[in-house]
């Protein structure tokens, strides 16, 4: 049996526990935080968190995990088989991660957890977002899934970071960057949402929201 461990407000938790279960695969969860690494350090060398163990041993940063879940549970795919599709599609979620996630993480203080970002913060935030924004959006296909007519890993990672670049930024600004930049995102969010994994996801993220934040805790993601 595979343990995730993490916690439901982080988008690579989730990115990992959409992945298993839409790969169908067994899996159990192990609430652990970032202030506890002194704990896991032996599973997770530098102390971050999403980590899984598996017989006993860890293994963490979550593209590595899941090159681990996909080439350890075949049967049902998600990431292409041919060869270079299969680098695009890692492409579009280094794109999406790096210059999108790293990027609007910054105001996930003020956006989620009641602090304050600088305005300097702010702008640098918003000319490097939309930047990201518009790689992404040359690289998505949403036909209807972000990498083409067929759900891939890509879609696990797009729907949680797009996702809260349109909640972070119109909280922050009070304007929706993402639908500014990727006037096609709003229909896919829609319509991945609909999917029941992703429904449990999102039941379990507003659960682990609400009791981080009662914890009184600073977090970016």
């Amino acid at each position: 049996m595979i343990t995730l461990n993490g916690f439901g407000v982080s988008n690579y938790y989730n990115k990992l526990k959409l992945l298993m279960m839409e790969k169908g695969i067994p899996f159990d969860e192990r609430t652990t935080y970032p202030w506890q690494r002194e704990q896991f350090l032996e599973k997770s060398p530098m102390g971050k968190i999403p980590y899984i163990e598996i017989g006993g041993r860890g293994l963490s940063e979550t593209q590595a995990i899941l090159e681990y879940l996909e080439d350890s549970f075949p049967d049902l795919p998600l990431l292409p088989a041919d060869i270079f599709e299969r680098a695009k599609c890692r492409e579009l979620i280094q794109h999406l991660e790096l210059n999108v996630e790293w990027v609007v993480r910054r105001l996930y203080k003020e956006a989620f957890f009641g602090g304050l970002v600088s305005d300097e913060t702010k702008q640098e935030v918003r000319e490097r977002l939309i930047v990201g924004l518009s790689a992404v959006d040359r690289l998505a296909a949403f036909s209807p899934y972000i990498f083409g007519p067929t759900f891939t890993a890509a879609d696990c990672v797009a729907f949680l970071h797009l996702d809260f670049v349109r909640q972070a930024t119109s909280t922050v600004y009070g304007e929706d960057l993402l639908a500014a930049s990727i006037p096609r995102a709003a229909e896919y969010l829609e319509f991945i949402s609909a999917r029941p994994h992703f429904r449990t996801m999102l039941t379990d993220r507003a659960d682990a929201l609400a009791t981080f934040q009662s914890l009184g805790v600073a977090y970016d993601g």
